[in-house]
């Protein structure tokens, strides 16, 4: 497999090398450079070619949502993430519409941001904010309020994967997984597994995996 190479830009040294030790526990990511202001960005990124820029917002010289529109320009094949300790929605639309591809909160369990990483560099839209911000950045499912991460999955349940297939898949952790389903009952007013799919299909939430709508 090959390695995911990692550029870290945060001007906060303690956050930044506490991020190193999550990532460097990955066997499958290889941290290629650190910055702690955002004017080292750029240059760095010439230099180490990586795969992911993590960024933070508030940086001194050039601040996150510059370097994302730098990185657009002159790197566009670089995955962009933006890790925040803000998460209004108004900052989280503004990166998402610089380039970023995930917004992720300093509030997100480390063992989740490897998996965070690698759903970026799939394509997959990945931010670990709260319901509210999330559905405001991106917005909701329809009138249920399931934000875009739980949907995926929902998905996911639909196909009757297990809780362990569904983290291997959207790489999250079964912890997580859990989380989310917790949420999704709720917002269906279901119980149980077998309830959400069922609500799910009869409410066109989901394909029915036996069932194409008349063209």
């Amino acid at each position: 497999m090959r390695l995911l190479k990692v550029l870290i830009a945060d001007d906060h040294r303690l956050i930044l090398e506490g991020i190193r030790l999550v990532l460097d526990e990955d066997d499958g990511i290889e941290v290629v450079g650190e910055a702690t202001d955002g004017s080292q960005v750029l240059p760095l990124v010439g230099r180490t070619t990586p795969d992911v820029v993590l960024l933070d917002i508030a940086m001194p010289r050039m601040d996150g949502l510059t370097c994302l529109d730098q990185l657009r320009k002159r790197y566009p094949s670089v995955t962009a993430i933006v890790l925040s300790g803000q998460d209004d929605p108004e900052t989280i639309r503004s990166a998402l519409t610089r380039g970023a591809k995930s917004f992720i909160t300093k509030a997100l369990d480390p063992v989740d941001l490897p998996s965070a990483l690698r759903l970026a560099v799939q394509g997959v839209v990945y931010h670990s904010v709260d319901d509210e911000a999330e559905k405001a950045a991106r917005g909701g499912v329809g009138e249920t309020g399931i934000t875009p991460s739980e949907q995926r999955v929902l998905e996911a349940l639909a196909r009757g994967l297990s809780n362990k297939e569904i983290a291997k898949e959207l790489w999250l952790t079964q912890q997580t997984v859990k989380f989310h389903l917790t949420n999704i009952y709720r917002r269906l007013g279901v119980s149980n597994r077998t309830e959400a799919v069922r609500h799910a299909y009869q409410h066109r939430l989901v394909k029915h995996p036996f069932f194409e709508p008349a063209a």
